[in-house]
C-alpha cells in the first residue's frame, strides 16, 4: 500500500458556467486554492484524477461540449472519470483504479461542495479510504430552503458541510495543511 494520497477534481467543468445559479464571487479564491493545491500534488508525484458529471440537462450532456474542465483548470491529470451520479465511485472505475495501485487516501476538490464533493466523500469513507475534505478547493452557490424559504449563502452551507463530515467520513483541511503532510 502507498502513503500517496490520490487528488480528485469533482466536476470543476464547463457545464457550471451555464447553471442559473451559478456566481462568480467566491471563484477567485477556490481557483487560487484548487491550482496551488494541483500544482503541488503534481510536485510531489501525486495522481489527479478528473471526475466529470454528465446527466440528462442540457448543459451536462455528453453532447453539449460543455463537459470538460474550466479553462483555468491545470492541464495535468492522470485519468478521467466520467460520473452519472452524484458520486465519484458507484458508476466509475474510480474504485478499482484507486486500489490497483494501492492508494487508500483521497483528498476532495470540486464543485459542489454540499452535494458531488460531500457525497464521494461519504461513499469514499463507506469504501474504507481515508478522506482529506478541502473545503477552501471547492466552491457552492447560496440556495433557498424550498418549504421555509431561508437563505443559505455559499460559506454558511460549506460551513454545514464541514459539521457534518468532520470526523465522521473525513478530516476537514486546508490546502497547506495537505501540501504540508509531504
Amino acid at each position: 500500500m502507498s502513503d500517496t494520497p490520490a487528488i480528485l477534481v469533482i466536476d470543476v467543468q464547463q457545464s457550471f458556467l451555464h447553471a442559473p445559479y451559478w456566481r462568480e464571487d467566491d471563484v477567485p479564491a477556490f481557483r487560487q486554492r484548487l491550482t496551488h493545491l494541483l500544482h503541488g500534488a503534481a510536485e510531489r508525484g501525486w495522481p489527479i484524477v478528473r471526475i466529470l458529471h454528465e446527466d440528462n440537462d442540457a448543459n451536462f450532456r455528453a453532447d453539449s461540449g460543455l463537459v470538460r474542465p474550466l479553462d483555468w483548470v491545470p492541464e495535468r491529470h492522470d485519468v478521467v472519470f466520467h460520473k452519472h451520479v452524484h458520486n465519484a465511485f458507484t458508476d466509475t472505475g474510480l474504485e478499482a483504479w484507486l486500489r490497483e495501485r494501492g492508494i487508500r487516501r483521497v483528498i476532495v476538490t470540486g464543485i459542489r461542495s454540499e452535494q458531488c464533493c460531500e457525497t464521494t466523500t461519504r461513499v469514499a469513507s463507506d469504501l474504507g479510504f481515508e478522506v482529506d475534505y478541502v473545503t477552501e478547493a471547492t466552491l457552492t452557490f447560496p440556495m433557498v430552503h424550498a418549504r421555509s424559504g431561508r437563505h443559505y449563502d455559499a460559506q454558511d452551507i460549506k460551513q454545514r458541510t464541514e459539521l457534518v463530515l468532520e470526523g465522521r467520513f473525513a478530516r476537514i483541511r486546508t490546502v497547506d495543511d495537505v501540501l504540508a503532510d509531504h
